[in-house]
């Protein structure tokens, strides 16, 4: 592949105030969404926009090993839903006494309530066996296919659009459904629509299945288990 001559480097100064700020904003009031979707349609534009963020995120060895797969046939979700509830009856079990019964009144999915869903995937054969970057740590495919993810989310907070990734199934269920090859890793599955009201903090921690663990103690200086203090 040749190279590509065309760019430039350019400044890289700070943001403005303003533009700092709403960045920063989009982080932290991120929140993944299960109940809260509009059915409201998303607009053409608005979808392309989404998934150019999530095209322009970092990738290891530039491989960008992600798919998209747009599912908003009812039918589709409706066989994703009941991946998703065989797999969560499953993952109730793995818990016992309050902990089950607090699993259990938790709403972990919004696939049939949100007007699209994205599947994202990761073909860790977009590059080859060897990979720039790849070499020595071959998840690097799926950590990259993660924060096209985040780039995703993100920019869908900046839009007024909600996202709740669904996780709880088996790989082999979605694969099935949606015809995805052998070779291609399931990353997530987005439930994507419009909200009017978001959670003030984590839904998980406002249900009280977990709360924020403060970042002092997550933080070491040169060694683990060092203090910054």
């Amino acid at each position: 592949m040749r190279p590509d001559n065309s760019g430039s480097l350019s400044g890289a100064a700070a943001f403005s105030t303003e533009e700092r700020d709403a960045v920063y904003k989009a982080i932290l009031t991120r929140r993944d969404v299960r109940s809260e979707f509009l059915p409201d349609p998303i607009p053409d534009d608005v979808i392309i926009r989404l998934l150019s963020a999530a095209h322009h995120a970092p990738s290891v060895g530039f491989m960008q090993p992600w798919n998209f797969i747009l599912v908003r046939d009812q039918q589709v979700k409706e066989a994703v839903w009941q991946a998703f509830d065989y797999a969560n009856r499953e993952a109730g079990e793995m818990f016992q006494g309050e902990r089950q019964q607090l699993y259990r009144s938790l709403k972990l999915e919004g696939i049939r309530a949100a007007p699209l869903s994205i599947c994202v995937t990761c073909d860790p054969n977009r590059c080859g066996d060897v990979v720039l970057g790849r070499t020595h740590n071959p998840r690097m495919d799926s950590y990259s296919t993660v924060c096209a993810v985040q780039n995703l989310w993100l920019a869908a907070r900046a839009e007024g659009v909600g996202v709740g990734w669904v996780s709880i199934f088996h790989e082999s269920d979605i694969k099935r459904i949606l015809g995805v090859p052998e070779r291609v890793e399931i990353v997530a599955w987005l439930c994507v629509g419009y909200v009017d009201q978001l959670y003030q903090q984590p839904e998980l921690a406002v249900k009280g299945w977990r709360q924020r663990l403060p970042l002092e103690e997550l933080v070491f200086m040169d060694l683990w288990g060092n203090s910054t203090e």
